[in-house]
Parts: structure tokens; sequence; C-alpha cells
């Protein structure tokens, strides 16, 4: 097949135009910075392709604690006063960088079209704090919605989680902890989760180089968050190496076809569908790894942040 020998005849012309504009703007790559200017660089760029942002009735800053003492940002979306399902969310950006402010456009989006509240965390990042405190900081979080979201006139009855990239890493992560603990979610929602340990399916090489996310941003970003590769095969670092998924919540999976990150996705999906977890699996074909957050320019985006909706708004059982 052509897209063998040229995966880039895949993509959308709309998504081979915002990449060819990236490649002309020849900005440092990521991986050539220190940790704390590649958050800066990716802070700066986030909003660059995203959708006008919903206004919404509701968005408070708060902090919760987690079991070290350390108090987690948080900031709390929803569309109106009433006590609403609340989707838990992780940002993506390989543990290393991005933030609550560089996931703002997608948290609202997500609680406009689905009709819930949003608690987006800003969990700790790397290489401050490397693995497991991402993963601690996330399942705090959700342990604490479950315990003190009526305290902020939510319905945390019926609670998700949810994330892209790395931030699918957790939430998947955090969906196997709540089964462990006997605490019932509705949903994971993930966007291109990162689920397994090694980097060593067939997309990783299709997809390494001129795809958005390079082969050494993987690298980069791991070296900082997990150094060991003797932990890397941890199931809270590799939700595909969970020994056992019978039970876990039901998973939405919106995958973009021209990502390194596409074929673990899949056998996650496959992994859960085999345990008889219910399972929603979108791909959108001729994109990238991060395209959730291009709406102004990639119309899959937008599709894809109607489809996590509807997906919601169906674990939920809300009714608009």
């Amino acid at each position: 097949m052509s897209h063998r020998r040229n995966p880039r005849t895949l993509l959308t012309p709309a998504m081979h135009s915002v990449l060819d504009r990236m490649a002309r703007a020849n900005q440092v790559p990521l991986h050539a910075l220190t940790p704390t200017q590649a958050r800066i660089a990716y802070e700066v760029g986030a909003g660059f392709l995203e959708l006008p942002s919903p206004t919404l009735e509701r968005v408070e800053s708060l902090t919760i604690p987690a079991r070290d003492g350390y108090d987690v940002p948080v900031r709390l979306y929803a569309p109106s006063a009433e006590p609403l399902p609340v989707l838990v969310y992780f940002h993506g950006g390989g543990f290393t960088i991005g933030g609550i402010a560089t996931h703002d456009v997608l948290c609202r989006s997500l609680s406009h079209l689905a009709h819930c509240a949003v608690l987006s965390v800003a969990y700790r990042l790397a290489p401050e704090h490397q693995f497991p405190v991402a993963h601690n900081d996330a399942w705090d979080a959700v342990q604490w919605a479950a315990g003190h979201g009526a305290s902020l006139g939510l319905d945390a009855t019926r609670l998700a989680v949810g994330g892209d990239s790395a931030g699918g890493t957790l939430a998947a992560a955090c969906a196997l902890q709540a089964r462990a603990a006997g605490l019932p979610l509705a949903l994971q929602l993930l966007f291109y989760p990162g689920c397994t340990a090694h980097q060593d399916t067939p997309s990783h090489k299709t997809f390494a180089h001129g795809f958005m996310l390079e082969e050494a941003h993987i690298g980069y970003f791991f070296d900082q968050y997990i150094p060991a590769l003797k932990d890397r095969d941890d199931w809270r670092f590799a939700p595909l190496n969970a020994p056992d998924v019978e039970g876990v919540a039901p998973a939405w999976f919106g995958l973009a076809e021209c990502d390194p990150l596409v074929d673990e996705g899949i056998l996650y999906a496959d992994k859960l569908r085999a345990a008889r977890v219910p399972v929603d699996l979108e791909i959108y074909r001729g994109v990238v790894h991060g395209f959730a957050m291009m709406g102004r320019a990639i119309p899959e985006a937008r599709r894809a942040h109607q489809d996590a909706a509807r997906a919601l708004q169906h674990a939920f059982q809300t009714r608009l």
C-alpha cells in the first residue's frame, strides 16, 4: 500500500496544511528545550488553532489536597448551577508540559456540549515530580470529587474520568484504580491515550517523524517522567500491562489515524472488549496526535468534541 511508503498521503488536506505551516515556522523543537522552556512554548502555542471558547455559568478555581498534603490546583467548569454529573479531566503534555490553561477551551467545549461539570486537574509535572506522582495526584482528585463533589453543588454519584494523550493514560489508570476501590465510574473518555510500556507498536515506526508528535518528543517526555526503563512496565504508566481489566468503566476512545499512539489505543480497546467492557472506538481519519485542540483548522476536532459529548451524555443519562 502506498501509505506504507509515504504515510503522509493519509493526511487530510487541512491537516497537511497545518503541519506545513508548523514546519515553516521552524520553531526550536520541544525536546531541545528545558522542561520550563517547553512548558512556556506549549502554552504560547496552545490556543493557536482552538475554537472560540464557550461561555459557561460557572468557572471556578480551587485546590484539592493530595495524599502528601500538596494542594492540587483544579478548575471547575459548569454550564449551569444545577447539580450536574462530573467529568474529572487530565490534560496531555507527556507528563511534563501542559496545564489547566492549555486545555481550557477543550474542557469548556466538553462541559458546554455534554451539559456536565468538568473538573480540570493540574497534577504535578516531571521532571520535578516523577512517576508515580502524576498518577497519585490524578487518583486523589477522582476520590476527592467522589467524596466532596456534592459540597460544590455537583452530582458526584455520576462521575467520569477523561484525558488526552498522557492525560488519557492517567484516566485509564484511574479507571483501573476505581474498579479496585469499588468506586463506580460512568465512563473513561480517552483521547489518543498512551497505553504501552515501550513504544514498540508498528504505528510508532510508521508515524515516527513528520506527524506532530515526534519519536524524539516521546523519548524526551518519558525520560523526564519515568527515567528507569524497568519502571515503565507498571500498569499505572502502561495500562495495557494491567493484569486484568474486567469490570472497569465503559470506555470511549477518540484516536487519530496518523499517530504513533494509534495502535496501542486500539490494543487497549481490544483488551477491554475481550473483558466484556463496553467500548466505543472512533478513529478520526487523516489527522495527527493532538488534533482535538485544533478545531479552528481541523473539522475532525469539532466532530470529536461532539462524539465525546454524546458519549458523556449517554453515560450520564443526561437529557438536554
